[in-house]
């Protein structure tokens, strides 16, 4: 069955860095478009980055532009996000998903996530 495993989450001080990284397993990964999204205390999901199948094409929602950094290793069928820069307003819970911007929400599997607070 498809698993997905968040790690990496952490509290940070405002312009700090992390680096999350996910452990997929079940699935093709190498074939699939994969992403992170996330949930603010608060607020609903939101998508966050996405990367294709072989790394090629990456997108990013416009509040984490140039500060976030989505990679993958097919090899190793794992699923990163480096994140520098970092500023309150990116406290959430982060999860890795199979599926693009607009497909993300369709899979019935959920990883457990993984907490990141951006606080002074």
């Amino acid at each position: 069955q498809v698993q997905l495993v968040e790690s990496g989450g952490g509290w940070v001080q405002p312009g700090g860095s992390l680096r999350l990284s996910c452990a997929a397993s079940g699935f093709d990964f190498s074939r699939s478009v994969m992403s992170w999204v996330r949930l603010p205390p608060g607020k609903g999901l939101e998508w966050v980055s996405g990367i294709d199948g072989d790394g090629s094409v990456v997108k990013y929602v416009d509040s984490v532009k140039g500060r976030f950094t989505i990679s993958r290793d097919n090899a190793k069928n794992t699923l990163c996000l480096q994140m520098d820069s970092l500023k309150p307003e990116d406290t959430a819970v982060y999860y890795c998903r199979r599926g693009d911007q607009s497909t993300w929400r369709r899979s019935a599997s959920w990883g457990q996530g993984t907490q990141v607070t951006v606080s002074s």
